[in-house]
């Protein structure tokens, strides 16, 4: 059996992560920084809750011991993020970027999947089978911001594509660290979700469609890759 940990499950992209991978037949931890809700969305779908905040060290350690104490792990996705919006549902543009905008993105989109991935690396290399999925963006591709053929050129954020340029790179440099594991970014696709105020494009079963392909990507399946449904992006 496949045991999988999705951060920021109770909803959006993670949670029809959860519920697709639950049907494919694995173990599923839906993690939530709400144990509440994180609790109501488990008991839709039949997985298991796990109280975690991608940025408290304290409450990263709590979730390893508890998915350690149930036999491990074999999949981590970590989907948890945050794009940076006014209230008015404004994307927060380079004249209103400050360092602490920048430190806020990075914490949970940078440095969370970091503490994350570093806290349950023991769990992992511990598996037959191991794989990483970093939800990633298309907005983290320079080549596509930089071209003005493309639709991502003309977004004007700067913290979000910042933030998951970074996650791409930290994948590329895990996956060289840890060979034996498949360690891939993902590019949903712009997916109505609460993280842009549902105006994206795609359904949540649509946007999930490559984070459930590649989290069951098997031994000798691509590693250090960046994919979207279609197959891999440029950086």
């Amino acid at each position: 059996m496949t045991t999988t940990l999705i951060t920021g499950a109770n909803k959006g992209l993670g949670f029809e992560t959860a519920r697709r991978l639950l049907a494919a037949g694995h173990t599923v931890w839906l993690g939530s920084r709400d144990a509440e809700r994180g609790r109501r969305a488990a008991e839709r779908l039949g997985a298991r809750p796990v109280v975690l905040d991608v940025t408290d060290d304290a409450s990263v350690a709590a979730a390893v011991r508890t998915v350690e104490a149930e036999g491990g792990l074999d999949v981590l996705v970590n989907n948890a993020g945050i794009e940076g919006r006014t209230a008015d549902n404004t994307v927060i543009g380079p004249a209103e970027t400050t360092a602490d905008v920048m430190r806020t993105t990075f914490e949970t989109n940078v440095y969370g999947v970091v503490r994350v991935t570093h806290a349950f690396l023991p769990l992992l290399e511990r598996s037959a089978a191991p794989v990483v999925v970093n939800v990633s963006s298309g907005l983290a591709s320079l080549n596509a911001l930089s071209d003005p053929s493309s639709p991502a050129h003309f977004y004007p954020g700067v913290a979000y594509p910042a933030s998951k340029a970074a996650v791409n790179m930290i994948t590329v440099q895990y996956a060289k660290a840890f060979p034996r594991m498949r360690i891939n970014a993902v590019e949903p696709g712009f997916t109505s979700t609460d993280l842009n105020g549902h105006t994206g494009t795609q359904t949540v079963q649509e946007g999930a469609e490559i984070i459930v392909r590649m989290a069951q990507t098997g031994p000798d399946g691509p590693t250090g890759g960046y994919f979207d449904a279609a197959g891999p992006l440029p950086w």
